[in-house]
């Protein structure tokens, strides 16, 4: 089988998240494509898992699944990595994603997206402002586990505001 291309998988995630949308009712496919679109100077491999990254936990597909379609097994890995596993706490996670650059960019354009303030402004205040911390909490993880220059890169695509935490 061939490997699938870049379109493929937004297509497959596409599929996968129809009839999704995130917390502010915007179809979830936009949030998954954003952050797939942070991780364009990292190539395609990191791209796909960008589109795939949350598949495994809020679709029905496996990982098995995403092999049989042909995504290779490195991207597949990468979503594996990010993706939460029950009683595993969040702080855990984190650590866990930062110890793999690969898994760290991808966690890293999807907070800099979940970040963007007129996402947050649409949360209720209590929402917005719990996120808000959690999402800072991460960075202060994940940011040192890319390195400056690839944190520049993603968070300079995604969301160009959090670039002055970078001071």
């Amino acid at each position: 089988m061939a490997e699938p291309t870049l379109a493929d998988v937004d297509a497959l995630a596409a599929r996968a998240h129809a009839g999704q949308t995130d917390k502010i009712g915007v179809p979830y496919v936009e949030h998954v494509r954003a952050v797939a679109a942070g991780l364009a100077p990292f190539g395609t491999g990191l791209q796909m898992a960008g589109l795939l990254h949350d598949v495994l936990e809020d679709t029905p597909l496996t990982a098995e699944d995403l092999l049989r379609a042909g995504v290779p097994s490195a991207v597949v890995a990468t979503v594996r990595r990010v993706t939460k596993v029950p009683g595993t706490p969040y702080e855990e996670m984190l650590a866990q994603i930062a110890g793999d650059h690969s898994a760290a960019l991808l966690k890293i354009a999807d907070n800099a997206h979940n970040s963007l303030p007129e996402r947050a402004a649409q949360l209720p205040e209590a929402d917005r402002l719990r996120l808000a911390e959690r999402y800072r909490a991460a960075r202060r993880v994940l940011w040192p586990a890319a390195g400056e220059a690839d944190v520049r890169a993603v968070v300079g695509l995604v969301n160009p505001g959090l670039l002055a935490e970078l001071g």
